[in-house]
């Protein structure tokens, strides 16, 4: 399911046991990929507010799709509450509406 690295490096501050060596390269692994994801939810929502404060009704509809897709990962994902990419989701629409 998560990739491991092929040349597993030297874990030092560990117990010398195997199964805690892979636990700390599957959470290095994880933890690289969650960090991608939250900078890529970070950086919709800024495209988003961005448009919607320049007031251009297209480009902020361009943005407002990917945003809304990338919240939903998020939620899917586990790196966003439910109810808070319900939230984000609600003011982005709200926002959206606003700009006319």
């Amino acid at each position: 399911m998560f990739a491991v690295k092929s040349q597993p490096e030297e874990v030092f501050g560990l117990p010398n046991i195997k199964s805690a060596k892979k636990r700390v390269q599957l959470a290095e692994v994880r933890n690289a990929r969650n960090k991608a994801d939250k900078s890529a939810l970070k950086t919709a929502l800024k495209k988003f507010e961005a448009a919607a404060a320049e007031g251009n009704r297209t480009e902020a509809e361009g943005a407002y799709k990917v945003a809304v897709k990338i919240v939903d990962k998020s939620a899917a994902k586990g790196l966003l509450h439910k109810n808070n990419a319900a939230h984000k989701k609600s003011a982005m629409t709200t926002k959206l509406n606003s700009i006319g």
